[in-house]
């Protein structure tokens, strides 16, 4: 009797869940995921003084003596506020709604590709984070150039909500722009590209990757072009060495 009540109990594998079964898991991970959004984003509202300060800092460092920012309407403050918790909730939450992604699709997986899983989930969040944190540091050159170039006559007044939508399109093209090699040896290993196929490419894929920098750098500035651009390409080169290895 209580071999057939912990068989009940147990979960169904993976490939003997019906299309229910695997939609009913699906709900529940959405909702912890949705949950965990919700509660990070109400930290991040609490700390709207702190996260805005932290982002705030490249323009201080540009303009020391007046970062301030300027609001036009009596509601701009709220929408700020409401922006930053968003965005605050996401990247907080990442973490949790990663790991219940992960847990959603590993049953599916061979043990094969789980091994491959973990180093490529690892590459993917560590690559983001570097990207993000590139652009944010890069940020401060990117805006006395933007400064520069409209001439000396002009005296900025920033939008917080438009420098907020900037700096933080800027992290996220960084953050995607850096998960280049980790596509590139996906490709790799499943036996769509070669190593020696990239080294031949090498020359075009220079003039790709800083047409690319140019294209998706928001900011529009040699800068960021140039920081995307350069790792971008040393990127490339590592990909060429892990694939090397890898099919060895």
């Amino acid at each position: 009797m209580a071999l057939s009540l912990r068989r009940k109990t147990e979960k169904p594998a993976p490939d003997a869940m019906t299309l229910v079964e695997h939609l009913t898991e699906l709900r529940r991970r959405v909702i912890v995921s949705v949950i965990a959004f919700v509660v990070m984003a109400t930290v991040a509202f609490l700390a709207y003084n702190w996260i805005l300060a932290l982002l705030k800092h490249p323009y201080c460092e540009v303009a020391p003596t007046h970062c301030g920012f300027y609001v036009s309407g009596p509601l701009d403050g709220l929408a700020l506020r409401i922006k930053i918790a968003a965005y605050g909730g996401l990247f907080l939450a990442s973490p949790i709604w990663l790991w219940e992604l992960w847990r959603f699709i590993t049953p599916g997986l061979n043990p094969k590709e789980k091994r491959y899983a973990i180093p490529f989930v690892v590459a993917t969040i560590t690559l983001f984070t570097l990207g993000a944190a590139v652009a944010y540091f890069m940020f401060p050159h990117a805006l006395k150039w933007l400064d520069s170039i409209g001439g000396p006559t002009l005296t900025q007044i920033l939008d917080p909500n438009k420098y907020l939508s900037l700096i933080i399109l800027l992290m996220v093209a960084f953050g995607i722009a850096f998960e280049f090699p980790v596509l590139l040896v996906s490709l790799e290993i499943a036996g769509v590209l070669t190593p020696q196929q990239l080294s031949s490419w090498r020359r075009w894929a220079i003039i790709g990757i800083v047409v690319l920098a140019g294209v998706i750098t928001p900011s529009s500035d040699p800068f960021s072009m140039m920081a995307m651009a350069i790792p971008l390409y040393i990127f490339y080169e590592i990909s060429i060495v892990i694939g090397r290895i890898v099919r060895r």
